[in-house]
């Protein structure tokens, strides 16, 4: 558990989430961590990260925060919500097609819809950065990367949840899906 679920006088519905969230099973590809909460936006909070790595390169990275206010929030419709950052390479043609944002959007609806995560209340924003060299830098290759930042009121087990945002990570990187009946090898956890 990260420092802010450590305290006494956690909530028992906070304690089983993170317990919920520390369930999800990862793909291989992905290694988690654990890194701060955040300390403002709510009186609970804990958050993971994951690194996508092919081939021992980093393709991908991302952060998944449950946030908690047993006295709920009324933009949350709830007292959970689920926050998460996705980024990864994606290839200089994918960057230009005027359609990547909305398609980065879908796979963030799809993740969640694949994994039976029930939610309400979505909002985020897809970011696509390309950079290209000039002058002494002309050299150097171009490249381009999709951003995903969103976050929605979670519904039934906080499991699906986590495992939405693990699957979003994969598709941002490119990762074929996982053949049906397919278990991943659960990956360490590390603190960060």
């Amino acid at each position: 558990m990260g420092a802010r679920t450590k305290v006494e006088g956690v909530p028992a519905p906070f304690t089983r989430a993170v317990e919920e969230v520390e369930r999800a099973v990862a793909r291989p590809e992905l290694e988690l961590g654990q890194m701060p909460a955040p300390q403002r936006i709510a009186p609970f909070a804990h958050a993971i990260t994951a690194d996508v790595i092919v081939a021992d390169t980093e393709v991908g990275t991302g952060r998944f925060i449950l946030l908690h206010d047993p006295a709920g929030n009324d933009a949350w419709n709830g007292t959970f919500r689920c926050v998460t950052f996705a980024r990864a390479d994606i290839e200089h043609e994918m960057a230009i097609d005027p359609l990547i944002t909305q398609v980065g959007w879908s796979w963030l609806t799809d993740a969640l819809g694949d994994a039976g995560a029930e939610h309400t209340n979505t909002a985020g924003s897809i970011t696509v950065v390309r950079s290209e060299g000039f002058g002494a830098m002309a050299e150097d290759e171009s490249d381009a990367q999709i951003e995903v930042r969103a976050s929605w009121t979670p519904h039934g087990g906080l499991d699906a949840h986590a495992s939405a945002w693990m699957e979003l990570l994969g598709k941002l990187a490119g990762l074929p899906p996982l053949a049906p009946g397919v278990v991943p090898l659960t990956r360490r956890r590390t603190s960060r």
